[in-house]
């Protein structure tokens, strides 16, 4: 399979509307119809209207943090050179962990309008983050990006974005997957049941940061950062750590401070 698609899915009065930006539109949608939805079970403390106003912070958040996270994280140079970069959003350049920053500014302030739990908040919302991954892969599988190293698995596809023919790891998909589907299941399960404060947010860190620390040993890293540390991280890894190291002390301390609370 050639991964070759039309990045532009149609256009308005010459306008071109691209997919990754419509995968974005879904990606709320979704978040909100989950939400909603969750709001709604017996026994939750929140409303549909709360619902959509958390929805509106997050995506200023998700954006915003998204863009700047892109820019300081893996364009510092180019940013350095041309600070105004940082507005061009039409150019590309999203970064999740940066867009994960954002969130959790946006929902501090959400929680500070609504007098909630800070960890109130982020455990609500962590569920409904996977939906958004995973469209957000499919957008990049559809921009023929981030792909994967060579492979010679039958499943192995062409990127000609790459500049070569060799097959490759299809890396969005497998991220759409772990990150998406998969996460989306681990924590829609385990937040269907009372849970100390914290433990949803935790196990969210813990999983994603497990699933794309080994994703990145297939992926490519970006051509103008390379490999770190010597040749064995990218910076993915790196950014991931830190995560990985925050769900494992969020977990634990949950379930030593509120597990009986």
């Amino acid at each position: 399979m050639i991964i070759d698609f039309d990045p532009v899915a149609f256009t308005i009065f010459g306008w071109g509307i691209h997919w990754y930006g419509l995968m974005y539109l879904l990606a709320f949608i979704g978040a909100w119809l989950l939400g909603r939805y969750r709001a709604k079970t017996p026994g939750s403390n929140w409303s549909v209207e709360q619902v959509d106003d958390l929805i509106f912070y997050a995506g200023v958040g998700v954006v915003i943090g998204g863009r700047i996270g892109y820019t300081l994280f893996y364009n510092l140079p180019v940013f350095l050179n041309d600070p105004l970069i940082i507005l061009r959003v039409w150019e590309g350049g999203m970064s999740f962990h940066g867009g994960l920053l954002g969130v959790l500014a946006a929902l501090f302030l959400f929680k500070r309008r609504f007098q909630k739990r800070y960890f109130d908040v982020v455990d609500f919302f962590a569920p409904l983050v996977p939906f958004g991954i995973f469209t957000g892969r499919m957008g990049n599988f559809i921009n023929g990006e981030l792909w994967g190293k060579p492979t010679d698995l039958s499943w192995g596809m062409i990127f000609p974005a790459a500049g070569d023919q060799l097959l490759r790891h299809p890396n969005p998909l497998y991220e759409a997957f772990l990150e998406g589907v998969l996460l989306f299941a681990i924590l829609w399960w385990f937040s269907s049941r009372p849970r100390p404060m914290m433990a949803v947010s935790g196990l969210f860190a813990i999983c994603y940061g497990v699933f794309r620390f080994g994703i990145e040993f297939v992926r490519v890293p970006d051509a103008h950062i390379g490999y770190l540390a010597g040749g064995w991280f990218t910076m993915g890894m790196l950014l991931t750590l830190p995560l990985i190291v925050a769900g494992v002390v969020l977990l634990s301390f949950s379930y030593r401070k509120f597990s009986k609370t």
